[in-house]
């Protein structure tokens, strides 16, 4: 039995870097949009609860045949997972070409081809990772009859601690080896599960270690006590679909706390995985124990899962040091993650009664519940309400089952005594105090605001004249800023020829679309998330007349998404990527392959713009000669303000203009603009300031020669700890790369 929790802890350490990292290659190669990274996501759990219900089904219907045999299938769909590390990667890269010869331009017909592609990737390979738990069971009740009753949350809990490591130590594989070559360290995992299972099998098979077919076919009778009640297929349901919406509001309301970077999303992923192992745990320890406190249990859940509204208020005040941000999470959502991993192996124990084919079935729902929660809470209930109202909502069923003075849904034991049902009662009318005291951090500031929610993000305007701020998710995005002008107005300008169109990636504050328009040329701007440019009007008084113009367009999509599936070519192209530098999912836009694509999509001397926000030496250099790789000319500047770097990279050269040629190009509307916050007071004047910040490509490379071009698979700038770790144990500071001009 020791053996097969390590053979199922390796298994959900697998199947949790597998998912992380299908997720990343598939944004990569389909877009990074709220309804891509959703169908992503449900297609791997819909394999999983495919292959829980036919693995089930399997086991139930040639169980008696292949029972001695459950550890070698075992063994073999632990292979065919190993193989899918390796061909996955191919697979996707083989759909991302059938999208360029479709040439799919239509959204919606993309989102349908590139769908239905990543089903038929993911949904084969998934399956075989659900069926292992129902043939893990089979082999229990095969070799080890006498503990087979509950061998469900003996699996499931090896299958979650697997996780919780598959949470932690992927992002520092990945910044040594890269997405593929983590994928190859978990298909030899695998390999490996196939021999070590192969070998248990060959030795138990020796002793001549089963049970009496009479164990074997137990199951048989267990259908009797499912007639009577279904209530656990629909709480197992309920925990599935609560816990992953409540997911969603997590990383909305502890973003502004944890930051974007891709080790908050692992935080959260492992809080929530290690609290759900200390609760499958307890019930392991006491679960028999259990069964005449449900309505407690429900009540608990209830209240829990409105705990992450009272740690993110701005009233739960504490020193800003990153640890004790992670204290923050763990207070906000230990507690509920904690009563899920207790009641859901709970629930498939008590219907299964170590029954594979039943086990399969319910653990089928309750991923089902997975699939629609996510749905349910990013694409209806947020857009529509705020978090604190999404959380009501979400515990609003466990209050009920809490208070209901009946027989208890699970058990069938008599009514509980008076003092549960008070102990319930309180615990409703504290989750309801706590919904009307903490309005949410979006909501708690009184400074003058807008608050605009989506299925992407929440995003809030604040503040007055100059100091106006925009932030997605609490994270600051942009300012007012002559920074934003240049961007626009310093690719414009070096062009050879008149500019007769442009394009925006990061519409932000719309500051650089409003400058590019300045040029009277059709402008395009595309923006991930809806709510950003609704609120244009806030930052810029002429915002809601430029978007009615016949020269604006805004789309609202991923932006590497868009040019690859366009046919248009632009002559300046102006990325903005949302600081920090190191946030989750940004390398996308600065990797050699999505400069490949802006390539393609340059007029003959047009010039993409490139702005990257500081960063260590390493980014600096990797990004510096992902860009000098890509293309011939490149020229770099501080920015104004001291503050990044400006990139101009073209197929031709790139003019070597003064400050007053460069200004003679602009059309008055775009002096006027470009004058608008200073810091000079004539357009010469404000690009000699730029052009005195020129460096040399080969500065930027020369801080970190040793750092290869940022790529898809080696994302510098997302995947830092191990450098900065070494620093800081050589008590060096981050350094500044290179230094801020004077």
């Amino acid at each position: 039995m020791g053996w097969i929790f390590a053979f199922f802890f390796v298994s959900g350490f697998c199947s949790i870097l597998y998912e992380v990292i299908w997720l990343r290659l598939s944004m990569a190669q389909f877009g990074v949009t709220s309804a891509m990274v959703s169908i992503i996501l449900s297609m791997f759990m819909t394999g999983l609860g495919l292959g829980s219900w036919i693995g089930g089904r399997a086991c139930r219907r040639f169980g008696e045949q292949i029972g001695n045999s459950a550890l070698r299938i075992y063994a073999l769909l632990e292979l065919t997972i190993g193989v899918s590390a390796i061909v996955v990667p191919y697979e996707l890269l083989v759909g991302r070409k059938l999208l360029d010869w479709l040439a799919v331009s239509s959204s919606p017909t993309y989102y349908l081809v590139s769908g239905m592609w990543v089903a038929i990737t993911l949904i084969p390979w998934c399956t075989c990772m659900g069926a292992t738990i129902p043939f893990g069971m089979l082999a229990i009740r095969t070799y080890f009859s006498n503990t087979s009753e509950r061998s469900f949350s003996f699996l499931y809990l090896a299958n979650v601690m697997g996780a919780v490591a598959g949470a932690v130590v992927p992002p520092l594989l990945i910044e040594i080896y890269g997405f593929r070559g983590t994928l190859r360290l978990g298909a030899g995992l695998n390999v490996l599960l196939l021999v070590c299972t192969m070998l248990l099998s060959v030795r138990l098979t020796r002793v001549g270690r089963f049970a009496p077919s009479t164990a074997r076919q137990q199951g048989a009778g267990i259908r009797r006590e499912h007639a009577r009640t279904r209530w656990p297929l629909v709480l197992l349901f309920m925990t599935g679909l609560t816990s992953m919406a409540g997911e969603v509001v997590w990383i909305r309301l502890f973003t502004p706390y944890l930051g974007t970077v891709v080790y908050a999303f692992a935080l959260i992923l492992g809080a929530y995985l290690a609290a759900t192992y200390v609760g499958s745990q307890i019930y392991r320890y006491c679960g028999s124990r259990s069964s005449g406190f449900e309505m407690l249990l429900w009540g608990s859940l209830g209240l829990a899962s409105l705990l992450p509204l009272i740690v993110t208020s701005q009233a739960f005040a504490l020193p800003a040091h990153q640890l004790l941000q992670i204290l923050r999470l763990v207070l906000g959502i230990a507690l509920f993650s904690g009563l899920l991993g207790f009641v859901t192996p709970m629930l498939v124990d008590r219907w299964s009664q170590g029954d594979p084919d039943e086990a399969g079935k319910a653990y089928a729902i309750n991923v089902a519940g997975c699939i629609i929660g996510p749905l349910i809470s990013g694409f209806v209930l947020l857009p529509i309400i705020s978090e604190r109202w999404v959380l009501l909502v979400l515990a609003a069923p466990w209050l009920i089952l809490g208070v209901v003075p009946r027989v208890s849904p699970t058990s069938g034991t008599p009514l509980p005594p008076g003092w549960q049902r008070n102990t319930c009662y309180g615990l409703t009318g504290a989750a309801l105090v706590v919904a009307f005291t903490f309005r949410g951090i979006y909501e708690d500031s009184d400074t003058a605001h807008w608050v605009l929610r989506d299925n992407t993000a929440t995003v809030v305007a604040l503040g007055q004249g100059m100091k106006r701020l925009l932030t997605v998710n609490g994270i600051g995005i942009t300012h007012l800023t002559p920074i934003t002008k240049m961007m626009a107005h310093l690719p414009l300008a070096f062009l050879e020829h008149q500019p007769s169109n442009a394009l925006v990636i990061c519409f932000g504050m719309g500051t650089t679309y409003r400058s590019l328009m300045s040029w009277n040329i059709p402008t395009t701007a595309v923006e991930l998330v809806p709510s950003v440019p609704k609120l244009f009007g806030y930052f810029h008084a002429d915002g809601p007349k430029l978007l009615h113009s016949p020269l604006s367009r805004v789309v609202i999509d991923d932006g590497r998404r868009y040019l690859e599936r366009t046919n248009e070519q632009f002559d300046v192209i102006t990325l903005d990527p949302p600081p920090p530098v190191e946030a989750a999912g940004t390398s996308l836009l600065y990797s050699k392959e999505f400069y490949a694509t802006i390539r393609r999509r340059l007029k003959p001397g047009g010039i993409l713009h490139q702005w990257l926000p500081r960063g260590d030496a390493v980014v600096q250099s990797a990004v510096a000669s992902a860009l000098q790789q890509s293309f011939p000319y490149v020229r770099v500047f501080h920015s104004l303000e001291n503050w990044g770097f400006e990139f101009l990279a073209s197929e031709r050269p790139i003019p070597n203009r003064t400050a007053q040629e460069l200004a003679d190009r602009l059309p008055q509307s775009a002096v006027q603009d470009l004058l608008e916050w200073g810091p000079a007071t004539n357009a010469s004047e404000q690009f000699s300031i730029m052009l005195g910040r020129e460096l040399q490509l080969g500065q930027m490379i020369s801080g970190a020669p040793q750092a290869a071009p940022l790529q898809d698979d080696r994302p510098e700038n997302e995947y830092f700890f191990l450098r900065q770790s070494v620093r800081w144990k050589n008590g060096s500071p981050r350094p500044q790369a290179f230094p801020p001009a004077s």
